[in-house]
Parts: C-alpha cells; structure tokens; sequence
C-alpha cells in the first residue's frame, strides 16, 4: 500500500527535505556577531571543523576540485600566478562583492579563514585515498553533505558568514531567493567561468556544484530542528 501523499507525517518530510529558504535562528544564535556565548562559539567552531572535514573529504575522492578550485586552476594558467595566490585573491574579491549587498564581516569570518585549513589538512593527512572508484565517490558525496551541515552550524551561530557564503546570504536577502538556488547559481557560474579559462573538472566538481546548494539548505533545517530558537529571540547585531 502507498502512502497517502495528503498525510501530515509524509507531508512534514517531504517540507524538511526541501531545506531552509533563509538562514534561521537557532537556541545558540549570538545577538552579536564579535561576542560569542558558549553556545554560539560551539556551533561556530563544529560547523567550520565540518566544513574543512568536507573539504578534505572532496579531496580525497580525487573525482575533481571544487568549482572555486577550478576558477583558481583557471585563472593560474592564465596568469602564471599560484593557486593558493589566486585563491587569496579570489576570497578577497568576493570580500569586495559584499560592499553593494551591504553584508558586514564578524568573528565567523575571521575564524572561517583559521579553522577551516586546519581541519582540511589534518584530515586529508589522516585518510589515505581509496583506490576502489565505489569507495571515492562516496567520499565525494560524504563530502558535500559533511559541508552543508557545516554551513548549517555556523550560519546558525550567528557571527557572519565567510567570503563565498556571505556573497551567498547576501544574494539572498537582496533577491528574497532561496539559499539553496542562490548557492547552486553561483557555484554553476563559477565552474562555467573557470572550465572556460582552462580549468579542469571531474564527476566531483559536477556533483559539488548541483548538490551544494540543496546540502546546505538541508543542513540548516538539521540544525534548526536540532535547536529550534528561544522564543522572543533578538536579532543578531554587529
């Protein structure tokens, strides 16, 4: 017997599948971005450790770089200049992109550029990559969804957003569009500029860009049924 899509149970499901639209409060959400609590510094620091651990995560399948990696690749080949140059740069022009959204960087920004290459190579170096193809797409996959919970801890804490998913939340405010198509589109653009300039791509990058949006609408509708908000929260400010 099939289940009657009209049931509440079936209904409530198939609402949490579909994610978050916004970033929601939480129970730990700051009312500062650059005064942590307790509560809000955990969830800030278990959501970049995850996000760095998805990073590596990616890595380590070795099915292709992320889109941003890409853009970077790209622009080296371009320019002769180094990745890890390229990619300082890149994070700084998006930084730039937030000035018109009227986005404002906090201590989650700052830390964003600490914890999450620690927990990346710290990982990376403990996990050796499978050589079964089975194995390293599940890594691939592991990694998106590690990387959309992330986001949903720290998005949730409340003490801003990094580069890219503060271009993301600003996009989002300014348009009223969900989150999760915000940071598909963007990410589509990215690899498209970046396979233009030369970069080059696998099955990873592919799945990173159509899934990462969805991963992190979904990681924030986790977390926020994990802790639902206190009632009468206030809003965060700077």
């Amino acid at each position: 017997m099939t289940e009657n899509p009209e049931n509440p149970g079936v209904r409530r499901v198939l609402a949490f599948l579909k994610g978050a639209r916004t970033v929601p409060r939480s129970r730990w959400t700051a009312r500062q971005v650059w005064r942590p609590t307790p509560g809000s510094m955990a969830s800030l620091l278990v959501g970049l450790w995850l996000f760095g651990m998805g990073e590596a995560f990616l890595l380590i399948g070795d099915l292709g770089a992320s889109p941003w990696t890409v853009l970077a690749q790209g622009l080296s080949l371009r320019t002769g200049w180094d990745i890890g140059w390229l990619t300082f740069l890149i994070s700084m022009t998006v930084l730039l992109l937030w000035i018109p959204l009227r986005q404002r960087p906090g201590l989650g920004t700052v830390l964003n550029i600490l914890v999450i290459p620690v927990a990346l190579q710290l990982t990376y170096d403990l996990i050796p990559t499978p050589s079964n193809l089975v194995a390293r797409f599940a890594l691939v996959l592991l990694g998106v969804a590690t990387i959309g919970l992330g986001s949903g801890f720290y998005l949730t804490a409340g003490h801003g957003p990094g580069p890219r998913d503060g271009w993301m939340t600003g996009l989002h405010h300014r348009t009223g569009r969900p989150v999760g198509q915000i940071r598909l589109g963007i990410e589509v653009v990215v690899l498209v500029l970046g396979v233009a300039l030369g970069g080059t791509f696998g099955i990873g990058t592919v799945l990173f860009a159509l899934l990462i949006g969805q991963a992190v609408a979904l990681g924030l509708q986790v977390v926020t049924h994990l802790a639902p908000p206190q009632p009468h929260a206030h809003e965060p400010t700077d």
